[in-house]
């Protein structure tokens, strides 16, 4: 059989140019990142503010909901058009969510900026990661996967210390019009220096049948797991209209990828064991993740006392986990082939730190709490990236965009429906507890329940204080546990993985010669 290399020359990458490269995609996944929990220090201030404790979630899960919905219409068009275009125009898109969400003047109309904002910082996710698999063969890719990791890593503290900073200072709208410089840096640094292999162009219609219905399917299901048991009653016809929605969508989703000539999902992607497997994981790990990140702050300055900068201070441990984890699974990963291990390794941890995470009390040491924090970014930074690289290395690079964006969507789903659910819970426990203890102890919170920020809370009289951090610890912790099982799912479903030789060319073929002779594309 010819030798697929000898038809289609594999890419030999220019390092110089692919540090250049780099460089301005940890600015624009820098940027993304840190907007997914920059508000979670400066949430109980601006709802305070805004008079909007009961719909706190909406400001963190709408961006996280939004960027969700569209990674999988970056993913299939970058693979189809090329990914710099559309890279400048999320950029663009995620700057003009910074400019309505800082100019807001009542919480609705900030969380309108911040789903805008979501629309663009999606895009910045997933094309930063797929355009690496355009320069970067899979072999060498750990190590950049692995520095990706570590930026996830720094914006998971530095988003909850800059919201913290802004809004014990300046105040917290500077956490969105920071973007707008930034922004315009990034989008000069792609126009310049952005320079990626000739992407040859297809004319083909756009699946738009499939990107509205995926759009549907992902608001329904949130909205389900939000509103579900706390606005609505589960058994209300509301949420059974929302939930038999959520599955007439999915269904015709399907349908519409099935008869698709350019579906956004290819239905061939599910027909791959380890796809199948690694995503499952990533959509455990982002509910466990990120209904976790997102409330701790919070917690922390309720509970603790601690101001803004200092509850994003106190999340450094894990950032400093998550970073180091990150940075050395993916050298370990370049240097042996290995990968399998990792991600097992770190589902394991994350579990247990959940575990201590659920035992956290008002009386408990702060240098106690984070060592538990230390704990679930080192489980983290050994399994985020790492499923990513397993995906791309299972297909073509024609269709490694879609790929990447797939298995990044249903992790973003479950970053949805962590956030949304964990703080759906939350913030019901916590109303229902406040509300009994108060009114049990005749004591009241200045301006009500709705409108307590940490400054309130510090001033509260001594025996409403201690009321309030009950209710705040009693009312977190416990869901933490609840999250375990899913974690020891995770683990079992990548022991299941098949480890395959990571790729050392880059293979930009059609997909139609990838299928002649997969062993000599892939192993190294």
């Amino acid at each position: 059989m010819t030798s697929i290399q000898s038809l289609h020359p594999p890419t030999t990458p220019d390092r110089r140019r692919i540090h250049l490269i780099f460089a301005g995609l940890i600015l624009t996944m820098l940027l993304s990142s840190l907007d997914q929990t920059i508000f979670s220090t400066a949430l109980p201030t601006i709802v305070g503010e805004l008079n909007g404790v009961n719909d706190m979630l909406w400001v963190i899960t709408i961006y996280i909901l939004a960027s969700t919905i569209v990674l999988p219409i970056y993913g299939k068009l970058g693979d189809v058009i090329g990914r710099k275009g559309l890279f400048i125009g999320a950029i663009s898109i995620f700057i003009a969510g910074s400019i309505i969400g800082g100019f807001a003047q009542d919480l609705p109309w900030l969380i309108i900026g911040r789903g805008i904002q979501g629309l663009g910082g999606g895009g910045l996710m997933l094309l930063s990661q797929a355009i690496i698999a355009d320069v970067v063969p899979a072999r060498d890719r750990g190590r950049y996967m692995g520095v990706i990791g570590g930026v996830f890593a720094i914006s998971s503290v530095a988003g909850p210390l800059l919201g913290g900073w802004f809004t014990d200072g300046i105040g917290w709208r500077w956490g969105l019009w920071m973007n707008i410089p930034l922004g315009i840096l990034a989008i000069v640094s792609a126009a310049f220096f952005l320079r990626l292999p000739k992407h040859p162009r297809t004319r083909s219609r756009v699946d738009v049948a499939g990107m509205a219905m995926l759009g549907i399917t992902s608001t329904l299901l949130v909205l389900v797991s939000t509103w579900g048991g706390t606005k609505y009653d589960w058994n209300s016809p509301q949420i059974i209209a929302m939930g038999a929605g959520t599955i007439l969508a999915a269904v015709t989703f399907v349908w519409i990828e099935h008869r698709a000539e350019q579906p956004i999902m290819s239905l061939h992607l599910f027909k791959d064991r380890n796809f199948n497997l690694t995503t499952g994981a990533g959509l455990i790990t982002g509910i466990a993740m990120f209904g976790t990140l997102a409330y701790l702050p919070t917690y922390l300055q309720m509970v603790t006392g601690a101001n803004a900068t200092q509850a994003g201070l106190l999340m450094i441990p894990m950032m400093l986990g998550l970073l180091i984890t990150s940075v050395v699974s993916g050298q370990i990963v370049s240097r042996t082939g290995k990968y399998k291990w990792l991600p097992i390794s770190g589902m394991v941890i994350v579990a247990i730190a959940l575990v201590l995470l659920s035992t956290m009390t008002a009386t408990m040491p702060v240098w106690l709490i984070c060592a538990y924090l230390a704990l679930m970014g080192i489980g983290l930074g050994t399994s985020l990236q790492i499923l990513v690289l397993i995906v791309q290395n299972q297909f073509p690079n024609s269709q490694v965009g879609m790929a990447t964006a797939s298995n990044t969507y249903f992790r973003q789903i479950g970053a949805s429906l962590g956030s949304a659910v964990v703080g759906s819970l939350f913030a019901h426990r916590l109303a229902m507890i406040l509300t009994d203890r108060m009114s049990t102890s005749g004591e009241h919170a200045a301006g009500g329940i709705n409108s307590l920020t940490p400054e309130i809370v510090r001033n509260l009289p001594d025996a409403a204080r201690q009321i309030v951090i009950g209710a705040y610890s009693d009312a977190l912790t416990p869901i933490f546990v609840y999250m375990v099982p899913l974690l020891a799912l995770a683990a079992i479903l990548l022991c299941f993985v098949k480890e395959i030789p990571l790729a050392t060319t880059i293979d930009h073929q059609p997909v139609k010669d990838q299928t002649l002779d997969t062993a000599e594309t892939v192993s190294p």
